[in-house]
């Protein structure tokens, strides 16, 4: 063979490689997730108030799942994202105080995604759980940018992690999120990656950037709620202004795809955790956030991977959340060593044209606080055992149980059994300690959400996440946390602070098991609350404030379980003092 025909031979043998590696690549994964956002919120779905373009257009280039159920509520939904699995299998049930960690032994898609080559980020609200082992950082995901409560109290420049440790976002918190995830798809546009955008917009506060709001401030509203006696005009305004913009940060995400060429081999799934957090317009369905009827839980959700999958489809079958897992590890083609059955379906088929009767014949149940209620292909069985038929009354405005004696009863005998098998799960208590010095990560957070406050302390408001405690008296006054010492070392203590003049001077003292930290007061921190300023509406939980952290030493801490407290050994001024969470560095 000549050298020029050795060449161009090479040459091809590299092109058709090269070509080929392409074409078999696994696809990128992006997924995007509201917070408390309605079915109804959006342009597609029917709202004639808010714009929502980019959304809009990735619906009209997808497929829309018309019928996709979620949990009531935002950690439960998140944990069956995870792990294709009923949250009440998983550990989760709650939304704060560690209720809303996702139990170690569940597999995550991260995981999956992780160990078939894939690298995996998540920008945004976590929600299931927030010291390691339960951190995001050691759940699969190699780059975490967000935070791990269910709420956070303020949205401009907040107080966020940055793969574990603390760093001050920038800018509007939905914007920030999406700078870092975008840099993150630019960073590995070269291999296979998941990158999970789970926003924590429109949950309040409301709050969104002027530019938004002043769309929406004097706007009149073109449809009303269910109940339009409920309805806060203000906050549906606010809602739908932080849906706008949402649809900007989608649009964001979607150009640099586009700009990177990555389009064509990257899914992206859009979809909410709940229901709408208020009575607004949701196309007339019964129930919001937090309830197990239809608006409670049907949620928006598009896929689109061009060139794959059919655009400009609607698949009205009933669709749940648990199967987002399944159906991305059939559609990427990767193995998946998921040790544990799923309860959702892959929709692999249903996607493809190809109905599958196993989705068409199947029920779906939804669960939170203990009400349940159950949804077929027709009717929805409600928590107080009446029968709708949704395809001819999707209101929910009339019990047909009697007219469909035999439907009635398989949903009953459906919902009694299951019930009495996988609710049985759901612990009874949550005896789980708060796990400190986890190998894989110096820094442990222990925030006051996750306390418990003995004595004169109270918590700043009754809704755990992003509170502090206030109200400190005397001696005897202290907040505590069950905690578990992976492994035996040295740790640095942060305790975040605010107090006035008053009481420099005053000693903090942390105390485990036998071993005590102390250190006095030396400079002041009195900071107004904050948030107030950007709220659009009044919020119900707790505003925040610039806590400073004080480093209280360094303690050693013996491997084993027990109570870390947290007490003011001397007091200059009462009432003065307050202390929003604490921090371990593991040294060594």
């Amino acid at each position: 063979m000549s050298r020029i025909n050795l060449v161009v031979t090479l040459l091809f043998c590299f092109a058709f490689t090269v070509g080929t590696t392409a074409q078999t690549k696994h696809p990128n994964i992006v997924i995007i997730l509201a917070d408390d956002q309605g079915w109804g919120d959006l342009g597609f779905n029917g709202n004639k108030t808010v714009n929502t373009p980019n959304i809009d257009k990735l619906a009209k280039e997808g497929i829309v799942l018309d019928r996709f159920y979620v949990s009531p509520v935002c950690s439960p939904t998140r944990a069956e994202l995870m792990t294709g699995r009923y949250h009440v299998r998983s550990g989760v049930t709650g939304t704060s105080s560690g209720f809303e960690r996702l139990d170690l032994d569940e597999v995550t898609f991260a995981e999956v995604f992780k160990k078939n080559g894939y690298r995996t980020g998540i920008f945004g609200k976590w929600h299931n759980g927030g010291q390691a082992p339960y951190h995001p950082n050691t759940r699969g995901f190699d780059e975490f940018y967000g935070f791990c409560a269910g709420h956070w109290a303020d949205y401009f420049n907040p107080i966020l992690e940055h793969n574990g440790e603390i760093i001050k976002g920038e800018g509007f918190i939905i914007d920030d999120l999406t700078s870092q995830g975008i840099r993150f798809i630019e960073n590995n546009k070269e291999i296979p990656f998941l990158a999970y955008f789970p926003y924590n917009t429109p949950h309040s506060p409301m709050q969104v950037p002027d530019e938004f709001w002043d769309r929406y401030e004097n706007k009149p509203l073109a449809q009303k709620g269910r109940l339009p006696e409920l309805e806060d005009s203000v906050h549906t305004k606010a809602a739908l202004a932080m849906t706008e913009n949402l649809d900007w940060n989608v649009g964001r995400i979607v150009q640099k795809l586009e700009e990177l060429n990555l389009m064509k081999n990257t899914i992206v799934i859009y979809f909410s955790d709940n229901g709408p957090n208020g009575h607004r317009w949701n196309d007339n369905m019964k129930g919001i956030k937090g309830n197990t009827d239809e608006g409670g839980i049907r949620s928006p959700f598009i896929i689109q991977w061009k060139g794959n999958l059919e655009k400009g489809t609607t698949v009205n079958n009933i669709t749940s959340v648990l199967d987002i897992f399944p159906t991305l590890v059939e559609l990427a083609g990767i193995q998946n060593e998921q040790a544990r059955p799923f309860d959702g379906l892959s929709l692999k088929n249903l996607l493809t044209k190809n109905q599958d009767a196993a989705v068409n014949d199947r029920i779906i149940p939804s669960y939170w606080s203990g009400k349940t209620s159950v949804r077929s292909e027709r009717f929805r069985l409600s928590s107080d055992h009446k029968l709708y038929d949704m395809q001819n009354d999707p209101a929910q405005t009339r019990d047909t149980s009697k007219e469909h004696p035999d439907d009635y009863k398989k949903l009953l005998a459906w919902k009694d059994e299951w019930i009495s098998t996988v609710l049985n799960e759901l612990p009874k208590q949550d005896t789980r300690p708060f796990p400190i010095g986890h190998p894989k990560m110096e820094l442990t957070i222990l925030p006051s959400s996750e306390a418990t406050g003995k004595g004169n302390v109270i918590r700043s408001n009754k809704h755990p996440n992003s509170s502090f405690f206030l109200q400190w008296r005397d001696s005897e006054d202290e907040i505590s946390w069950p905690v578990s010492v992976q492994e035996s070392g040295t740790f640095e203590i942060d305790v975040y602070y605010a107090c006035s003049d008053a009481n420099i001077g005053s000693e903090i003292r942390i105390e485990f098991e036998g071993s005590s930290l102390a250190s006095s007061l030396m400079t002041a921190n009195e900071k107004p609350l904050i948030g107030r300023e950007n709220d659009r509406v009044l919020r119900i939980e707790s505003y925040t404030k610039d806590f400073l952290p004080m480093k209280l030493g360094r303690i050693e801490l013996n491997k084993g379980e027990g109570k870390l407290k947290l007490k003011v050994s001397s007091l200059k001024k009462e009432d003065d003092l307050e202390i929003s969470s604490i921090t371990l560095r593991r040294i060594n």
